[in-house]
């Protein structure tokens, strides 16, 4: 059977690009035949977030969010990170096998330092925990977007580092990547690539003055509605087609491309994006909201998940330390 399993970070709140980029394929892959494994990445999120209280808050806010958005404890496994100790003994081993230079030749710690964040330890051998996330549960599918395919990559190279080394006691994973292209990066309201880190990002539950304020930042220029302008060269298209149907967006842009009386203006492309996030994210805002009002539940269901995610844990665990020559 396939074991499909994913982690996401919780360094700040959730944004239409993990939505688009992560959690909407986690939710709609839970419907296969397979075993699926989600967790929250709390160990990962310390390399960037240093205060005990907001790494709770921020925790919970992920637990609630995938759960709100769908996410059902029925048929996937979720857990916190640091709930399964396992994962860095696993990490350990690993990293005995791994040379620097893999590491060294990792996008996202690259792109991190030249973004200006300081590097320590724990962001270079980020990767290493990573693999030890997914090989902990002989995961033989990872759901991933183009921009960490690498990681993917090298969790492959490790896990036949210690393969060849000594047995084989973990299991190949392969990327799944999202079918549909426009999912793949979602763009921030600055048009670069959304981040929390880059401050260009739109939480998935804004709403109201503050989602209005949150759009208004998409860039536009001084035209006219009547003049006919590339739908291609409006940022604002890119933020419709993650939610339109494929024939309203094709209006819209046969509109704008023709321009004339009656040809729509930026604000009320900006009005569609509004109504549109209200249309799809609604009913998660008000599952939020109950799911809040009862923490002991969401705490429940963490527990619930780690429990099976560590026995499966501890199983690969102790076939590694095994092959180490360790049991």
């Amino acid at each position: 059977m396939k074991t499909y399993l994913s982690g996401i970070q919780p360094s700040g709140r959730l944004h239409l690009g993990n939505y688009f980029g992560a959690i909407l394929q986690h939710v709609t892959l839970q419907e296969s035949a397979a075993e699926h494994f989600y967790f929250i990445a709390d160990y990962h999120a310390m390399t960037t977030v240093r205060d005990a209280d907001r790494l709770r808050e921020l925790v919970r806010d992920v637990a609630v969010t995938y759960l709100a958005l769908g996410l059902d404890p029925d048929k996937v496994t979720l857990w916190r990170q640091s709930d399964v100790p396992e994962v860095t003994e696993i990490s350990w081993l690993l990293s005995t096998v791994t040379g620097m230079g893999l590491l060294e030749r990792a996008h996202s710690y690259k792109d991190k330092i030249q973004n200006g964040i300081k590097p320590n330890v724990g962001l270079f051998t980020y990767p290493v925990l990573m693999a030890a996330d997914i090989l902990a549960y002989d995961t033989t599918h990872v759901p991933v977007g183009k921009d960490q395919v690498q990681h993917l990559e090298m969790t492959q190279d490790m896990a036949g580092y210690f393969n060849n080394t000594y047995s084989e006691v973990f299991v190949r994973p392969e990327a799944v990547l999202a079918t549909n292209d426009s999912m793949a990066k979602v763009p921030g309201t600055d048009g670069q690539k959304m981040s929390k880190s880059y401050g260009n990002d739109i939480w998935i539950f804004e709403q109201g003055k503050a989602l209005k304020k949150a759009i208004g930042r998409i860039p536009t220029d001084s035209r006219a509605p009547e003049e006919p302008k590339d739908p291609s060269e409006l940022l604002l298209f890119d933020f419709l087609a993650l939610f339109l149907a494929e024939d309203e967006l094709q209006d819209w842009k046969d509109r704008v491309q023709a321009g004339g009386e009656g040809a729509p203006g930026y604000g009320h492309l900006k009005q569609r994006l509004i109504a549109a996030m209200d249309e799809t994210f609604g009913p998660a805002r008000e599952k939020r909201e109950q799911l809040l009002s009862d923490p002991a539940e969401v705490d429940r269901i963490l527990a619930r998940g780690a429990e099976r995610a560590r026995e499966k844990a501890q199983a690969t665990r102790d076939r590694a330390l095994a092959a180490c020559g360790l049991r």
